[in-house]
């Protein structure tokens, strides 16, 4: 009996360290589990901080050039405002110096009709003059009957 209760001792013992292993070499591969899982996540937090950072650079980007071109825009809007209002006066003062030439036309067109109407005034006086003078003449130099 002493050997049946020494095997089974042994094989109680054997099982026990048998077990005892098992439980060691589950712990172990749990442990590395963690540790695989503790990596994988740290690699996507570092890929996900890295894809952050780009996405914000991009965004910071797109803003400055997003600002940029309003910028630009408002420029070539107000060059545009300058350029036209300086047209505008430019023609303002074309329609000025042409209004002042046709009223100057105008007026020297009148003049000119007003000294031809007088010049023709006088040259039909004195037309009339000379008819009344000649005619005076003629009858001064016609036989009378």
């Amino acid at each position: 009996m002493a050997t049946a209760t020494q095997d089974k001792v042994h094989a109680t013992q054997t099982e026990i360290r048998d077990l005892k292993n098992t439980v060691a070499a589950l712990r172990e591969a749990l442990e590395t589990e963690r540790n695989n899982k503790e990596k994988s996540v740290q690699e996507a937090i570092a890929a996900t901080a890295s894809e952050i950072a780009q996405l914000k650079a991009t965004a910071s980007a797109l803003r400055d050039a997003l600002e940029q071109a309003r910028f630009e825009k408002d420029k070539s809007v107000q060059e545009a405002r300058l350029a036209a209002n300086h047209e505008v006066g430019q023609l303002k003062a074309t329609v000025h110096a042409l209004r002042n030439a046709l009223e100057a036309g105008r007026s020297d067109k009148e003049q000119s009709v007003q000294a031809a109407v007088r010049a023709a005034h006088d040259e039909i006086q004195q037309l009339k003059a000379t008819v009344a003078a000649l005619r005076v003449e003629l009858e001064t130099r016609r036989p009378r009957n």
